[in-house]
């Protein structure tokens, strides 16, 4: 017997047939003899919906009772999800997060897991039933209050309870046949790859893959969870995210490919600082501003100060929701820093190529900037790591920048890959 978490995203419960068919697959699961529990998200777009009419009734909800709203989408697919189970035979409990001991921060709208208490959950197993637990929220260790992780949170509660319950791994259930090279929706040239390790999954979900949320991977691989991309609507192999060690004792991780895949994300804005002093100690002043108002920076880039002026430019990335913020401060801190400017622009992209590979192979940065060359894509922005290469393009440049660096790279399939529905979770 082995004891299993899987999670199926939005597009997976999307309508009534489509909860009807996921419970099928839950019972056969649960009739090979295994220990299921689910982890769910809210139907389709149903958070989407919420958020739209939290906004039509308030201009500015308070964090608290958004928080209250959105998580109503989660217990909604949990009961239903259990009523479905329940009429094929299948004995099954739907718990909210708080009720199956997720416990949080007190960060509404972004809450971090301290702990989970899986002790009702662990009873109701040992009751013979199937345990659905909604996704996504929890509840706050000092208020009591009930919180959100953050969207496509889902995935991090999943891996977080499989971590707990020592599960003996955690299947993620999406729209997609596993991890791909690349976003089918970009380019349809993507191939499945069979495994991955966690290091290259983290930069993966890092630079803008949503096939995974980038605080599972990480909470994964802290607490060595399995996790098995497959998709809700095929019965594909799919995709295996493990320790690194594992790929390298199956072969040489010299034989590994250079690159693992190729990301994207048009949901950041760049924001240049335009004439700081170049004096000692402006980027700290520029980024303290930053991080005061607790906004997260992407790519960063100074040029070199303009002569006989002593004045640079600083320009960073960080998500366009929290582009506002981040002007608005700027602009408050200006006479104080003395800089000249704050420009901003929406209309930008992130591509990235990613792969263990790269620590022993030269020549990659090359290769990829030939490659977006012949495809007469300008870079704005470059940042790198041991295991990753990224560019800001302008955004309408981003699938002619995936597509070339994935062909590029030798990672264009024979055949077309195949999207199911939704977005990617």
């Amino acid at each position: 017997m082995s004891r299993i978490v899987q999670k199926f995203g939005g597009s997976s419960v999307a309508d009534a047939d489509s909860i009807k068919r996921v419970a099928r697959r839950i019972a056969d699961t649960k009739a090979a003899g295994n220990e299921v529990v689910i982890v769910i998200s809210a139907m389709g777009d149903t958070t989407d919906e919420l958020l739209d009419l939290a906004h039509r009734v308030s201009p500015n909800p308070t964090p608290r009772e958004l928080d209250m709203l959105l998580t109503t989408g989660e217990r909604q697919s949990a009961a239903l999800l259990a009523m479905a189970l329940s009429d094929l035979g299948v004995p099954a409990r739907s718990y909210t997060g708080s009720q199956a001991g997720v416990i949080t921060t007190g960060q509404h709208g972004d809450a971090r897991i301290i702990d989970i208490t899986p002790g009702r959950i662990m009873a109701s197993l040992e009751q013979g039933n199937v345990v659905i637990v909604a996704g996504f929220q929890g509840v706050a260790q000092d208020t009591k209050d009930i919180t959100t992780l953050g969207r496509g949170a889902s995935d991090t509660t999943a891996v977080a309870l499989a971590a707990a319950m020592r599960a003996d791994y955690c299947e993620i259930y999406t729209d997609v046949d596993g991890v791909f090279t690349a976003d089918p929706r970009i380019e349809p040239k993507a191939r499945q790859i069979p495994v991955i390790g966690y290091e290259d999954m983290l930069e993966l979900a890092a630079s803008g893959a949503k096939v995974l949320h980038l605080r599972c991977v990480e909470y994964a691989r802290a607490e060595n969870v399995k996790i098995h991309v497959r998709s809700s609507f095929s019965y594909q192999p799919g995709t295996w995210v493990v320790d690194q060690s594992e790929i390298n004792a199956k072969g040489s991780a010299m034989e590994q490919a250079i690159i693992s895949g190729i990301a994207h994300d048009t949901s950041e804005a760049k924001i240049t600082v335009v004439g700081v002093p170049d004096t000692i100690g402006m980027a700290a002043r520029i980024f303290s501003v930053i991080a005061e108002r607790q906004i997260n920076v992407d790519m960063i880039v100074q040029n070199v100060s303009r002569e006989g002026e002593g004045r640079t430019d600083i320009s960073f990335t960080c998500s366009q929701g929290e582009r506002g913020k981040a002007v608005d401060a700027l602009n408050l801190a200006k006479d104080e820093i003395g800089f000249s400017a704050v420009m901003w622009n929406d209309a930008v992209g992130k591509v990235s190529v990613v792969g263990v590979g790269m620590r022993t192979h030269p020549g990659v940065t090359a290769k990829f900037f030939n490659a977006l060359a012949a495809a007469g894509v300008n870079i704005d922005m470059i940042s790198t790591s041991e295991i990753r290469i990224s560019v800001v393009v302008d955004i309408a440049d981003v699938r002619a920048a995936v597509q070339a660096a994935h062909t590029a790279f030798g990672l264009d399939a024979d055949t077309d890959a195949v999207v199911y529905a939704g977005t990617g979770r």
